[in-house]
């Protein structure tokens, strides 16, 4: 037993520790001049708009058929519950031990995209995974393949939340003040939407941020070429002809010019319901839509993950390359988790307005993280697996959502602060707490190893 013990935590932290060294890989990168601020967050944009999505059509899409579709609501509900347990808990801890607004987001969200997904494929790698397979038939890389679409379902309902709310939780003693939030809102939204925009706030470039939507289109909707107009042609200059161009544009602000007449027709709780429901429609959202009803609906599900004799016509070129995009997320998500960290650190040792190293916060949130909640969840999970028959039979379901609340914050945390408006004082004290909760992350193999042999005991008996 101990020689097995010592097994699972050296496999685990050989793991975390290659997730750390990915992130390293991103700061040498920007102390080399190889990547800049500005391509990082171009990379991404990507990695939100096109990377995850394709990520999640492909590993929802394989994972998710009639007869395994039930092993997800579980992990849904169990993703909602942890959440709001989680923005409650931030809450009431903020306001008791009267800790900076952006801890309350801090508790209330974690990294529930790039790490885990690296973290999974680097378990793979050192063969701890092998223990948590559903039978003989079963393999190492289909149990990766399932733990990956579970992560894939906890990241919507994370990063959904997270945008929809966010904000609100950062807000800190403002949300107190209705009256100021009525104010302030409609004269927001009526000088966004008149500019073409949606009335929820946006960063550029930031992690999951990034809504895919396209800007509105500028000037009377006629689009001229460059060299007609003497504008400078660059990489955003569409291809098409340009009178196609011009129809597109012109059916675009028609289409625009309608929705918000529709719109502001409504009754104001009718605009509330939508404009809350608007957060929610991503591209990572859409991707998992996508990947659902490809899943769920059997002509799809086959061809697009069949073999080629046995009516998959799409699994060989169209679906291997959706798999191709998919699987340069997590890497390069991680990259650029390293990129705005040593950024961060730049800033610090140029003392550009730098705030003060937030040791409580970062004590508490450590202790919440990776101690308290991995408590919760493991014996919690255990329990439900063991006396019901809520869960299925599968072991890497039982690992995955016991680890799901553990890890450290979310690096979108800084998206939050740019939404919020936040002083660069409390953004430089957000990248401090942040830089040192990922210095930190190796010691989620301890979070592991308990869901790995809580898990093997439940397979045992």
């Amino acid at each position: 037993m101990p020689s097995s013990l010592l097994t699972s935590f050296l496999g685990a932290l050989q793991a975390s520790l290659a997730v750390l060294l990915t992130l390293s890989y991103g700061v040498i990168a920007t102390q080399f001049s190889l990547l800049s601020e500005a391509s990082a967050k171009d990379i991404s944009k990507t990695c939100v708009r096109l990377f995850l999505p394709a990520l999640l059509i492909h590993n929802v899409g394989s994972q998710l058929d009639s007869d395994t579709g039930t092993r997800y609501i579980p992990v849904l509900l169990w993703s909602i519950t942890y959440n709001v347990l989680s923005m409650l808990l931030g809450i009431t801890m903020t306001k008791i031990f009267k800790l900076p607004s952006w801890v309350t987001p801090a508790i209330a969200f974690n990294n529930t995209t790039s790490l885990p997904l690296l973290l999974v494929q680097s378990l793979e790698s050192t063969g701890i995974l092998s223990s948590l397979l559903m039978g003989s038939s079963d393999s190492t890389s289909e149990a990766v393949a399932r733990a990956k679409s579970y992560f894939l379902v906890n990241a919507i309902v994370s990063n959904s939340l997270t945008f929809a709310l966010g904000p609100k939780l950062l807000n800190g003693q403002e949300e107190d003040s209705p009256q100021k939030q009525e104010e302030k809102k409609p004269k927001d939204r009526t000088e966004s939407e008149m500019n073409g925009h949606n009335g929820a706030p946006s960063i550029e470039g930031e992690e999951d941020v990034e809504r895919g939507r396209i800007p509105a289109p500028q000037g009377d909707g006629q689009q001229h070429s460059g060299s007609d107009s003497g504008e400078e042609v660059d990489e955003q200059t569409s291809l098409l002809p340009d009178p196609i161009v011009r129809r597109g544009e012109q059916a675009k602000q028609k289409g625009s010019h309608h929705g918000k007449r529709w719109f502001y027709s409504q009754r104001p709780w009718v605009q509330t319901t939508l404009d809350f429901a608007y957060q929610f429609l991503n591209a990572p959202f859409i991707g998992a839509v996508i990947g659902c009803i490809i899943g769920l609906v059997p002509p799809f599900h086959r061809a697009f993950f069949n073999n080629t004799q046995e009516g998959g016509f799409f699994n060989a070129w169209l679906t291997s390359s959706i798999k191709n995009v998919g699987d340069l997320f997590a890497a390069l998500q991680v990259i650029v988790v390293g990129v705005k960290l040593s950024q961060a650190m730049q800033k610090m040792k140029r003392g550009e307005a730098s705030g003060e190293v937030p040791w409580k916060p970062f004590i508490f949130i450590t202790l919440m993280r990776f101690i308290v909640w991995p408590l919760i969840s493991i014996p919690l999970i255990w329990a439900v697996a063991k006396k019901t028959n809520v869960l299925t039979q599968d072991p890497i379901l039982w690992f995955a959502m016991m680890l799901m609340p553990a890890g450290p914050p979310a690096m979108k945390l800084t998206a939050l602060a740019d939404v919020n408006g936040s002083d660069e004082h409390e953004k430089m004290s957000i990248a401090k707490f942040l830089t040192l909760s990922y210095a930190i992350s190796p010691l989620i193999a301890f979070p592991v190893v308990g869901s790995l042999r809580a898990a093997q005991s439940l397979l045992s008996s």
